[in-house]
């Protein structure tokens, strides 16, 4: 990725837009109409937001990132194929895992979406976990959360949200439903909103590349273990009838070219978990100074679990001609992180990243991840860091300001998802997730830009590159860096 250059002029947002948007073209047979709801979408966020905190104060989430990273990006994959009719912009929809086994996964109004160990370990495929947060993230796109609130309005908006907490624990976990007398009514939904969120779930699935054949399997498969202590899924999404049957009819009217039905990713994915023997931590596995639970502090030669001392091996990219020569090699990243001060901001990389001053931006990358052709530095592997001068209070607009400059150098920029919150420096700040072909290699990239706004009103951002087939592994990486950022302008 060619690096920004601070001083280049920032075009009209209308050729971001153009360069950047990715039209869904796929018509389904069957069209789904959401219930009457008389809330306003910003209803559904607060809901969500007050039941998803208590979702993360009673259960335990995995401490493992690079499972987390996993489901985010298939999370975002299919939120991005969501219809438009069913698109709300005031929804962001987020990705996490819980550390249970039980099969069970659910997505609260808003589009706080959780998906349980269990489920990833019991699918058969990518396609089928994917299948059911498709059908968990059509709850949240149809409002079926607020339409069941909005039934039963006469009782406050507190007994709402404790209803739907309902549905996520059960009965046992809010004995106060049944003192309001609507227990039994908040905690699964209807047949009827069952079945609309498997259709729009097949359309969903088309739209982002898989099989909605893989939905239908998954239910079968969790049919067939039901019984007195099947699958807690079941339990909370009663089968409207026919389901196999009819969602397999619709996966006939829809277009599907090639779809995905697993992964190397998903593969590595049940491996881990397989494996995994680390202890169970909740609001996100950090320890009280922020770093990754059972992780050293960086400047102190901490290491992740489960390396030890071993030496990651060198890769090669065979048959790659960069524009000064042949592609060196590029060590993943080092398990070592050593720190930089900078004259408003300390960062944490890997110690075998080399420090890169050019102009107004820093870039830390491995030897041989990037190339300096007469003057203007790419870079394939890394983080660079710098700052925009603001035009703008909004960050919003100052994000897409930036990202309007990287098109510029970089033609083949394509927006993989949308924004989504993150801290940033301690700060609330943006993220978003782009591909690009790298013009050293010629190969896929994934770039992704976190940004926030400087007290100064400057735009600060941070932007991570790998290889395609790479990014999984230097992710973690990207997530350490970014968790432990400070700013002190």
């Amino acid at each position: 990725m060619k690096q920004l250059n601070p001083r280049g002029r920032v075009g009209a947002l209308l050729s971001l837009f153009v360069l950047l948007a990715t039209p869904i073209n796929l018509i389904a047979e069957t069209k789904v109409v959401p219930p009457k709801n008389p809330y306003k979408p910003e209803k559904d966020v607060q809901l969500g937001q007050q039941a998803a905190a208590e979702v993360e104060r009673k259960m335990a989430l995995l401490n493992d990132s690079r499972i987390q990273s996993y489901v985010e990006n298939v999370g975002r994959r299919l939120a991005e194929g969501i219809p438009a009719e069913f698109q709300h912009p005031e929804f962001r929809y987020s990705y996490k895992v819980v550390d249970s086994r039980d099969i069970n996964a659910f997505a609260l109004p808003g589009g706080f979406t959780y998906v349980n160990r269990g489920l990833i370990e019991a699918a058969k495929n990518e396609g089928e976990m994917a299948g059911a947060i498709a059908h968990e993230i059509s709850h949240v796109a149809l409002r079926h959360g607020t339409a069941q609130v909005a039934k039963a309005q006469k009782y406050q908006t507190g007994a709402a949200v404790v209803g739907i907490l309902g549905s996520v624990f059960g009965a046992p976990a809010a004995g106060q439903l049944g003192q309001m007398g609507i227990g039994a009514y908040f905690l699964k939904f209807s047949r009827e909103y069952e079945k609309q969120a498997d259709i729009l779930g097949s359309h969903i699935m088309a739209n982002a590349g898989y099989d909605p054949r893989d939905m239908a399997n998954l239910f079968k498969t969790l049919e067939q273990q039901s019984g007195s202590n099947g699958p807690q899924w079941l339990s909370d999404h009663p089968n409207p009838g026919n389901r196999f049957e009819y969602i397999n009819k619709e996966a006939e009217s829809l277009a599907l070219n090639n779809p995905i039905h697993n992964t190397q990713e998903f593969s590595q994915a049940q491996a881990i978990l397989r494996d995994y023997r680390g202890g169970t931590v909740g609001h996100g596995g950090r320890n009280q100074q922020g770093y990754p639970q059972d992780q050293r502090y960086p400047d102190q030669g901490g290491r992740y679990p489960d390396q030890g001392d071993r030496r990651y091996p060198d890769q090669r990219y065979p048959d790659q001609q960069s524009q000064g020569g042949r592609y060196q090699q590029v060590a993943l990243p080092s398990s070592r992180f050593r720190s930089f001060d900078e004259s408003f901001f300390r960062i944490n990389v890997p110690e075998n990243w080399r420090e890169l001053r050019e102009g107004d931006t820093i870039t830390f990358a491995p030897q041989g991840g990037y190339v300096n052709n007469q003057g203007q530095l790419s870079f394939t592997h890394g983080v660079q860091v710098g700052t925009s001068r603001g035009t703008t209070k909004s960050l919003r607009s100052a994000t897409d300001q930036l990202l309007q400059g990287l098109s510029q150098g970089n033609p083949n920029l394509r927006k993989a998802g949308g924004y989504e919150r993150e801290t940033v420096g301690r700060r609330d700040g943006l993220t978003i997730s782009l591909n690009n072909v790298s013009d050293v290699t010629g190969r896929p990239e994934v770039v992704t830009v976190y940004t926030t706004m400087l007290r100064n009103g400057d735009l600060f951002y941070l932007i991570g590159v790998a290889p395609e087939d790479e990014f999984q592994t230097y992710q973690r990486s990207f997530i350490v860096i970014i968790q432990n950022l400070a700013l002190n302008d």
